[in-house]
């Protein structure tokens, strides 16, 4: 089996680096001519990509409007299974049916990451605590998807997660979205200024993905905007009841705000999270 990697980042770049490591052929394609050379300097492809029709599986790991275009643009190998890695599933998979409906396609998307980007950053061993999301639709080929799900157990993945491309937008609004927007909020506070020593793991996991990339980050708020939006209302609707206590000096209320919270999370960790409508699969 040939596979094929579009877009050489720092996903791209280690989902190429662990399909090595676990035997496959990889082959790498970039806009960008440097990338590829790297890629090849440093062991993480086999081959550029030329002609991206002599691969049997191709990932795209680009932004989600670019792999929209490229997918519907690009020539495949015929049975040729297309995967793309973005954080948002409807939008990528609904335009994908409407415009390729002659190709395997089965959404992925590894739940790993860093606070940097670029392929000079990229690891074999980045998805090996990780959990990889799988989702299917209405044209999901049973093959196709079986062999993207032997793939993501082979390099490394602890975790195999399947629902639909609905269920995974909702959950990735709450869990990944929502959290890096009150991350981007918390550090546009002025006492940030100065607090060197003041700071330890909490501010610390407040602030590490304070930083990431926007223009990508808009893109994927703007594709699961229903979502995002519902769980910001409710976050800032929780906010306001804490800053209510706070402000008329409750500590009866703001007590049981807090340990409604406590008890929200233990309750949540005891049945390790899982809902309906979701399968999950522990790879190793």
């Amino acid at each position: 089996m040939k596979i094929c990697v579009v877009g050489l980042g720092l996903i791209g770049g280690s989902m190429a680096l662990a399909l090595r490591r676990a035997g496959y052929f990889v082959a790498g394609k970039n806009r960008s001519a440097a990338a590829v050379k790297y890629a090849l300097s440093n062991g993480v492809i086999d081959e550029e990509a030329k002609d991206v029709s002599l691969y049997d599986v191709v990932f795209v790991a680009l932004p989600p409007k670019a792999t929209v275009e490229y997918i519907a643009a690009e020539k495949f190998k015929k049975g040729a299974i297309v995967s793309d890695i973005c954080g948002v599933k409807r939008y990528i998979e609904r335009e994908v049916y409407a415009r390729r409906p002659d190709i395997l396609y089965i959404g992925t998307h590894p739940m790993a990451g860093k606070e940097v980007s670029g392929i000079e950053n990229a690891c074999a061993d980045l998805f090996d605590r990780a959990s990889m999301v799988l989702t299917r639709g209405e044209r999901t080929d049973e093959e196709a998807y079986n062999t993207i799900k032997k793939i993501v157990k082979d390099i490394g993945f602890k975790r195999l997660v399947e629902c639909s491309a609905e269920v995974h937008d909702k959950k990735i609004a709450y869990t990944s979205q929502l959290a890096h927007i009150v991350s981007n909020c918390y550090v546009k506070n002025p006492h940030i200024e100065g607090c060197l020593g003041f700071t330890g793991g909490s501010f610390q996991d407040m602030t590490r993905i304070a930083g990431v990339d926007e223009k990508m980050w808009t893109e994927l708020y703007m594709n699961n905007a229903d979502n995002l939006c519902g769980d910001i209302e409710l976050l800032r609707e929780k906010l306001g009841e804490i800053s209510a206590a706070v402000r008329n000096r409750d500590g009866v209320a703001l007590e049981n705000l807090l340990r409604f919270g406590r008890e929200q999370f233990e309750s949540g960790k005891n049945n390790s999270f899982q809902g309906e409508e979701v399968i999950t699969t522990l790879l190793k």
